[in-house]
């Protein structure tokens, strides 16, 4: 709102100052002045359109600008300067005001086209002629979430946000976009599968009307064009002062030796399960045999797998169990345990083929 109101008090700027104009030089301009008001209102709409027609502004594409035009005027007076002397010195009969006017008028513009093309195209080396100073920029405010494209079809970030509201900003880039959609459309089966869940994923975060979801369209700069997602992602990540969301552990390592913030939702999940001490008695429903001799292998709500000593004869029952110790690992969480007390009535015991003693 106070955009469209700024534009509006443009457009009347403009127009006092044409019909100021045409007021003060009246005599001269005769019947024009209506005209001029005309083309004074049209360049003001082209100005507001440009401005709106060109939705991603850049502060340093702004700076790199002004520094380029500051660069070339310089060189422009420096060079007029050598040319007056010149003149002065041979002071040649074929040359003549108008020409030396017209000569420093292209000096300059080629001297500032020249300098803001450079500037624009080498804005990363900059640093490198002044090392002694570089700028961090601080950022206020809360960073925005950045998700990859693992956590994505994983699915589980879509009941995160719903349950966890937050005040960042979540963004998925286009090429994130653009991987998810090669991969639904990849000749195989699975691959396929997963980026159709992948975009289902997108769509569902979409339509969640507390979350403030955003798709980044940023061109990428020469270096990045060749790159692969993954450091494309952190790159962006690097210039916004973002959090990464992934669950893919390469992400994680590389994003965290360059210095961004991860979010692993492998690490959340684990976090989110209910910790279980030594001599803490649970029930478990034993569903298959396990990897050594005598154990059983049962599985509690939330995914946490608990391996049974003796528990491989109570296959299909449901068990009380005391825990012995728990394991963590890169996979999740392993909880071991053993039978609790004695086994129930209905329990049939292994024949004893042993004869008597």
């Amino acid at each position: 709102m106070l955009l469209t109101i700024i534009r509006f008090l443009f457009v009347l700027t403009i127009a006092g100052v044409a019909m100021s104009y045409a007021e003060l030089y009246q005599s001269s301009l005769g019947g024009v002045a209506f005209p001029l008001f005309v083309i004074a209102i049209g360049i003001a709409c082209c100005v507001i359109a440009l401005d709106i027609f060109i939705p991603q502004k850049s502060l340093l594409a702004i700076s790199g600008l002004f520094f380029g035009l500051v660069v070339g005027m310089v060189v422009a007076f420096g060079v007029g300067l050598v040319l007056d002397l010149l003149i002065d010195a041979y002071q040649p009969s074929w040359i003549s005001p108008p020409l030396v006017s017209t000569t420093k008028v292209l000096i300059g513009v080629v001297s500032c086209y020249l300098a803001i093309s450079f500037i624009l195209q080498t804005k990363d080396d900059v640093r490198f002629v002044i090392p002694y100073v570089e700028f961090a920029k601080q950022r206020k405010g809360v960073h925005p979430l950045i998700l990859d494209t693992s956590v994505i079809i994983d699915g589980r970030i879509a009941d995160v946000l719903a349950a966890w509201t937050t005040d960042a900003p979540v963004i998925v880039p286009r090429f994130v976009l653009h991987e998810l959609q090669a991969i639904a459309d990849s000749s195989d089966k699975l691959k396929r599968n997963r980026g159709r869940r992948g975009l289902d994923i997108v769509n569902k975060l979409q339509a969640n009307e507390k979350l403030e979801l955003q798709f980044l369209d940023t061109p990428p700069d020469r270096e990045e064009a060749y790159e692969a997602v993954d450091h494309r992602l952190v790159s962006l990540a690097h210039k916004m002062d973002g959090r990464i969301v992934t669950n893919d552990y390469n992400l994680n390592k590389v994003a965290r030796i360059r210095g961004v913030d991860v979010l692993n939702i492998n690490d959340l999940t684990n976090s989110l399960r209910p910790v279980f001490l030594p001599g803490e008695a649970m029930q478990v429903r034993i569903i298959r045999p396990g990897e050594s001799p005598g154990q059983g292998v049962g599985y509690l709500d939330d995914g946490t797998m608990v391996v049974v000593e003796a528990g491989r004869e109570r296959i299909g029952d449901t068990v009380p169990v005391v825990v012995t110790s728990v394991l963590q690992t890169s996979a999740g969480r392993m909880v071991f345990g053993r039978l609790e007390g004695p086994p129930n009535s209905d329990y049939r015991r292994r024949p004893n083929n042993s004869g008597p003693t």
